[in-house]
């Protein structure tokens, strides 16, 4: 496990994201929006927490060997002798998981599927939004994923309420908004990691996180 270089930076603007939160928390948005998947306010205030501070923490599953550049080996002449020199590689990059824009949404929305006795409904609603989060979602050079914010938690909250779940609605819609937004962005994009051009893909981190975790509270009120 190691840090983002820039986790400080991150570390500080967070907690001012926090405090926004904490308000919107006492103002009664985001309690309420939680409340409706079966969180107290105490452990929203636990989450929205566990989230931000998680959002600098990388935790790192593969290493990515990338091809050299698709150019012809260089042709040396040394002593009348033709050497072909072939062009190195651009080095490695690691593919990581983000502990607050990944692991902590995941670890949530299992524990909704189990307390609401909910499977079906969840998979098929993460399926279709990361099927069009998938095609919405493209790899932006030296930046990471990029896509529309509010197109996955619109769909989760549209796919939820024509399920016909009733009172399991906001728990569907989260799971599918934060679930979707990670598969179809992230996940499934793993065999274009290669265009981002970066030594880290971090899977659930950079910008996909405000992604999901807005996703995660727009679907939730919208259900």
């Amino acid at each position: 496990m190691f840090f983002n270089p820039f986790g400080l930076f991150f570390l500080f603007i967070f907690f001012i994201l926090f405090f926004i939160l904490f308000t919107f928390i006492q103002l009664g948005l985001i309690t309420v929006a939680f409340e409706r998947i079966g969180l107290s306010e105490s452990q929203t205030l636990g989450f929205l927490l566990l989230s931000l501070l998680g959002s600098s923490i990388n935790i790192p599953v593969k290493r990515v060997e990338l091809a050299p550049p698709e150019l012809p080996d260089e042709k040396v002449r040394f002593y009348g002798m033709i050497y072909n020199v072939p062009q190195k590689p651009r080095g490695h990059m690691v593919v990581a998981v983000n502990l607050g824009g990944a692991m902590v949404p995941f670890i949530l929305s299992c524990y909704l599927m189990v307390k609401n006795g909910i499977f079906i409904e969840p998979v098929m609603a993460t399926l279709l939004v990361a099927s069009i989060t998938y095609f919405l979602a493209k790899p932006v050079p030296g930046v990471g994923i990029a896509m529309p914010v509010f197109i996955p938690p619109l769909i989760a909250a549209v796919v939820s309420f024509l399920l016909g779940s009733g009172p399991h609605a906001p728990a569907i819609a989260y799971i599918a908004a934060t679930m979707g937004t990670l598969l179809g962005a992230d996940i499934f994009h793993l065999k274009d990691i290669e265009k981002i051009k970066a030594p880290m893909v971090s899977i659930g981190g950079a910008g996909t996180f405000d992604g999901i975790f807005l996703a995660g509270i727009i679907a939730v009120i919208l259900a």
